[in-house]
């Protein structure tokens, strides 16, 4: 579960981390209220918000108004904007990148740091960040911190406050059943103050039953992931116009990237699991072609589910809801034989490698 800007910040104010003071501004809300120069912001799951248009410094009540009613309904990243979160523009003389996040190889939390944080820390060559895994069982060692220390090379009043920023971030981390907590940029103030820019904290699905404060929170869901949470189905929609069936996020995953190699886009992701019940598998299809893609490539592996039974499900959605969609057909594993007749019947097309697949499904895309 991803949070928000506004509600990544208000977690790190519960575990003492500086944020900047903020509101999230309503429709019809007076503007007059606020501090300027102010820095108002669009509140989507998605980076990428300042060259999109999402982020306007502000000096004026006009200029606010006239911002937010830019901002209000942009598209970034394929989320509409329908927040936007107003806070007092900060005078900044450096940025700090940091963040734990899991490096499930090493089955521990990993810290990260930069002294060189803001929109471009993606570019950075891996010499310029320091990472350092943290004892699940021993926390934030001050070792760790010295290290940190030593590879920053931050003056010792800065350093002494991005340690505390950090060591209260792990304890947000691991309290919250956190996934990810970053805060890029952590903001180095030209008075010497040192506060969280940005935020983004996404908190473990599986734990939200030990975190119930969270439940709830607007995921900002397309109506068709909406539909698909609801039934229980795995769903996301992307911006390309090949939609994807796959069973297993892992194979899913691969599926894109291939079609990637191959020059083609996901335009879903739709991970069936290991579900092998026909209905199911209608369902999912029924929803897919909802998304109007100009193909689709499943691309199945049948250990515990059944490659005929998936076949079936298949065929019952498209003799429910004709389609001229193509659908391109990966199957491989129990009854992969006979599932490759059924689809064939159903006038889909084989392919035996998730290459070959691929290839075929960009070709019957045609020009994009």
């Amino acid at each position: 579960m991803k949070l928000l800007e506004y509600q990544g910040k208000a977690v790190l104010a519960q575990y003492g981390i500086p944020v900047p003071r903020g509101t999230l501004v309503t429709a019809g809300a007076s503007l007059s209220g606020l501090v300027f120069p102010a820095v108002l912001k669009a509140q989507v799951l998605s980076g990428g918000r300042g060259k999109a248009g999402g982020i306007r410094i502000v000096n004026s009540v006009a200029e606010a108004q006239a911002a937010y009613d830019a901002i209000l309904g942009l598209t970034i990243g394929g989320y509409r904007v329908k927040q936007v979160y107003a806070e007092a523009r900060l005078d900044i003389a450096q940025e700090i990148y940091l963040s734990f996040t899991i490096d499930r190889s090493a089955r521990a939390p990993l810290l990260m740091a930069s002294a060189t944080g803001g929109i471009e820390v993606e570019s950075l060559p891996e010499s310029g960040m320091f990472t350092a895994h943290v004892p699940p069982s021993l926390g934030v060692m001050p070792y760790l911190f010295r290290a940190m220390r030593s590879k920053l090379g931050l003056p010792k009043e800065v350093s002494v406050q991005v340690e505390a920023i950090a060591a209260k971030a792990y304890e947000l981390f691991r309290k919250e059943d956190a996934e990810l907590v970053e805060i890029n940029p952590l903001a180095v103030l030209k008075d010497g103050r040192v506060v969280a820019g940005d935020a983004k904290v996404t908190i473990d699905d599986s734990a939200l039953y030990r975190q119930p404060e969270h439940e709830g929170v607007d995921q900002d869901w397309t109506p068709l992931e909406t539909e698909a949470h609801e039934k229980g189905i795995t769903f996301l929609q992307l911006d390309g116009d090949i939609g994807v069936i796959a069973n297993g996020a892992g194979l899913t995953m691969a599926t894109l990237d291939v079609l990637g190699l191959k020059g083609g886009r996901g335009g879903t992701f739709l991970d069936l699991g290991g579900t092998d019940d026909p209905e199911k598998v209608r369902q999912a299809f029924h929803l897919l072609l909802k998304a109007a893609p100009r193909v689709v490539l499943m691309n199945i592996f049948g250990g515990i589910t059944k490659c005929d039974t998936v076949a079936h499900g298949v065929r019952q959605a498209m003799e429910d809801q004709p389609t001229t969609v193509p659908v391109v057909a990966r199957i491989k594993g129990v009854n992969e034989a006979e599932a490759k007749r059924i689809l064939r019947d159903a006038g889909m097309h084989p392919a035996d490698t998730l290459e070959e697949a691929a290839e075929l499904a960009v070709k019957l895309r045609g020009s994009p």
